[in-house]
C-alpha cells in the first residue's frame, strides 16, 4: 500500500447477529455487509446458522427465521472464506469492527482497520468518559445524522461509519504517516481478531 491509501483500497464492514445458547445471550453471525468507499455493495448475505438459534432478537435485527434458512442464504464456512478474501489487503472502516472481526472468525491486521468508534479526535470532540462510542451518537453529534433509529441495519451501519471515517480521512491517514496512531486499542480481550 502506498502512504495514503486510494479509495479501492477501502472496504466497509457491518455485521448484525441472532442469539444462541442458554437464553441466547451468545451471538451467532447471521448478516454480513461489505460497501466499497462509494458506499455501493460489495457483499450483502445473509448465513445460515451453525447452531439452534434462540434469540432472533427480532426486535432489534428484524431477522427471521426464514431469512437464515432459504436458498438465498450461504453456509457459515463459505461466507468466512469470501469475507477474508475481500478484507484481505484493504484498510477496512466500521465502528467496533473487534465485534464484527469476532463472530466472522477473521483476524486482520491491526494497522489496516479504521475504527470509528476508537478514533480519538472524535471522542475528545464529544468530551466522551466512555472507551467506545456508539454509533448512533457519533453520527447524529459530529454529522447531524441520524440512523440505528429503528432496526439494526448492517447496510446502514456499514456506511454511517464510512462516513464519519471520510469526514476525518485527511487527518487520520495523515496521523498514521507520521507514526502517531490515532486510536485507542480495542479491549484486550478481542486482540485474537487482530493480527
Amino acid at each position: 500500500m502506498s502512504r495514503y491509501p486510494s479509495p479501492s483500497q477501502i472496504i466497509s464492514l457491518s455485521t448484525v447477529c441472532v442469539g444462541v445458547g442458554p437464553g441466547g445471550t451468545t451471538s451467532m453471525l447471521a448478516r454480513v455487509v461489505l460497501v466499497d468507499f462509494q458506499g455501493e455493495y460489495i457483499l450483502d448475505r445473509f448465513v445460515r446458522p451453525t447452531m439452534n438459534v434462540v434469540d432472533y432478537r427480532f426486535a432489534t435485527t428484524g431477522i427471521q427465521n426464514w431469512q437464515l434458512v432459504s436458498k438465498d442464504a450461504i453456509h457459515f464456512n463459505i461466507l468466512q472464506q469470501e469475507v477474508a478474501n475481500k478484507i484481505r489487503g484493504k484498510i477496512v472502516v466500521g465502528h467496533s469492527i473487534w465485534n464484527d472481526l469476532s463472530v466472522l472468525g477473521i483476524p486482520h491486521p491491526a494497522v489496516c482497520t479504521r475504527d470509528v468508534a476508537l478514533y480519538q479526535p472524535f471522542r475528545n470532540s464529544l468530551r466522551s468518559p466512555h472507551q467506545v462510542v456508539g454509533l448512533q451518537t457519533l453520527c447524529w453529534q459530529l454529522m447531524r445524522r441520524r440512523c440505528q433509529e429503528g432496526l439494526i441495519d448492517p447496510s446502514e451501519n456499514a456506511r454511517a461509519a464510512l462516513d464519519l471515517y471520510r469526514s476525518a480521512a485527511k487527518e487520520w491517514e495523515s496521523a498514521i504517516v507520521h507514526g502517531n496512531w490515532p486510536s485507542t486499542l480495542p479491549p484486550s480481550t478481542f486482540s485474537r481478531c487482530y493480527s
